[in-house]
């Protein structure tokens, strides 16, 4: 019987792991911001458009990351990190369209 069991010289899991957990926390700072800004606005009375909008606000860093983790899966990483990182870039700018948009046009999200 021949030993088909290859040995890895990609990066070590818990090199992986650590890159996860760092950028992990930079989104979920981004969600608190999110749910922190969702909360200030709902005692005022959202309409359905306020409620759509802060709400998205809230997912939108979760589905980024859930989509960055598993395109980077398998990779290195120096990759791994790149991703997540572009992705908290995206996070970063949807967040202060969000910001803009409830801060010029509150008057439509309050119902």
């Amino acid at each position: 019987m021949t030993d088909t069991a290859q040995t890895s010289t990609g990066t070590p899991r818990w090199l992986s792991w650590i890159v996860l957990g760092a950028t992990g926390l930079f989104y979920a700072y981004a969600v608190w911001n999110a749910v922190a800004h969702l909360i200030g606005l709902a005692g005022l009375g959202l309409n359905a458009m306020g409620w759509f909008t802060l709400l998205f606000a809230v997912i939108f860093p979760m589905l980024v990351f859930a989509v960055g983790v598993a395109l980077t899966r398998r990779r290195n990483a120096g990759e791994q990190s790149l991703v997540l990182l572009a992705g908290l870039g995206l996070v970063a700018v949807f967040w202060l369209n969000v910001v803009g948009y409830t801060s010029l046009n509150l008057d439509a999200l309050l119902g």
